[in-house]
Order: structure tokens, then sequence, then C-alpha cells
């Protein structure tokens, strides 16, 4: 049995209002991964869960296991579609924190970003040695001289894991918390998409390393 998973809303809705029903197997044709042609699907929940803010961006997401049939493509685990499927199960849907998405959001980057300031700055972030808001504007400085010099999917998600970082910061102490963390979960899902799209990472990993602290 082939597995993925799927979020899906409170009402058993995906994004496009299409309704789902545990154990009912559905089908569609199979073109072009982004159209309504595909199912759409994850395999890996945690990865699905991280990338929801810039794909469905459902709220408060239901999680199923799914099993799958007939052609598949993958779009370099971000997302996968098949041709034909059916809800077998719910699962729990594991929470993830601010802290982790921004986790998440620097590991992507430094698989594709080896600028050695904007490491060193990585690295104290993620031991917790230094999170402050005032170190994340002097890297972003620093990084704007670069930024000019290129516009490579690596640079970008340099950008965005900065950007992810001194949101969380604002969020921590903003009476708007709920949309500066969201902000966040944007950022380190553009993170992902940016990654992915000239070199081939293991998002499952990450994501699984990411939830390790």
């Amino acid at each position: 049995m082939k597995i993925a998973y799927k979020l899906i809303n409170s009402e058993m809705r995906t994004y496009n209002e299409s309704q789902w029903e545990l154990g009912k197997w559905y089908k569609k044709t199979e073109e072009d991964l982004c159209s309504s042609d595909w199912l759409h699907f994850y395999n890996d929940p945690l990865v699905g869960l991280f990338l929801n803010p810039i794909h469905a961006d459902i709220k408060n997401p239901r999680l199923f296991r799914v099993e799958v049939k007939g052609k598949g493509i993958d779009d370099n685990e971000t997302k996968c579609g098949y041709s034909r499927a059916r809800l077998i199960e719910e699962l729990p849907v594991p929470q993830i924190s601010l802290a982790q998405r921004v986790r998440f959001a620097i590991l992507c980057a430094k698989k594709v970003y080896k600028e050695k300031e904007w490491n060193k700055w990585a690295n104290n972030w993620l031991s917790g040695k230094d999170r402050t808001i005032d170190t994340a504007r002097s890297i972003k400085y620093n990084f704007c001289t670069i930024r000019a010099m290129s516009v490579s999917g690596a640079v970008k998600s340099a950008f965005f894991a900065i950007k992810s970082a001194a949101i969380a910061v604002r969020s921590a102490d903003s009476a708007e918390s709920a949309f500066y963390a969201a902000e966040s979960a944007i950022s380190a899902a553009e993170i992902a998409f940016y990654v992915t799209k000239n070199k081939k990472i293991d998002l499952i990993k990450i994501a699984r390393k990411t939830m390790e602290e």
C-alpha cells in the first residue's frame, strides 16, 4: 500500500472546496501538478504542516493518512500528486511552535547558503546563543550588499531566514503576535520553496530534525 498525507479543513474540504469522505475513493486525470487534474498530497505530515502557509493555508487543519494509487508526480518533496486516493485514517496534528518554524527555515537555508557571517549568525540562533533582533538586523544589512550581486534561490533563502527570525522576536513582544507568527510561518515555507527549486534536499529529514528541539 502506498501512503501519502493530506491536510483538510474542519469541514473535510480542501483549498478548492472539494469535499472528502473517509474511505471513499477519488479519481482525477493527470496533467500539471499545480492544476486541479491531480489529487494533491504530501509525502510527510510535518513537511505538509511546514509548507501549508504557502500552499492551501488551511487554518487549524485536520491531518489524514491516505492510500494513493495510479500515476504519481512529485515536486522535489514539497508536494505530490496521484490520480486515485482515499482517506484511511485521521491522525493527531503535530503542534509546531514559532521557534520550530524559524529553526526549519534556518536549517533549510543552511543547506544551500554558505556565506560565512550568515552561517555564524544562523548557528548562534540555532544554539540559542544569540536570538536578538539587533543581530538579525545587522546580518540583514550585510546581506543587502550580497543581494545586489545575486538573486539566486540560496540568497533569497538566507533573506527569508533572517526575516523569519526577526519576526519571531517581534512576535514574542507584540499584541499582534498571531499576525507575526503567520508571517514567520510563510517565510519558513518560502525558504523550502526556494531551496528545492535549485537543489535537491531532504525536506523530510530537515522537518524531523527541526522537531527534535
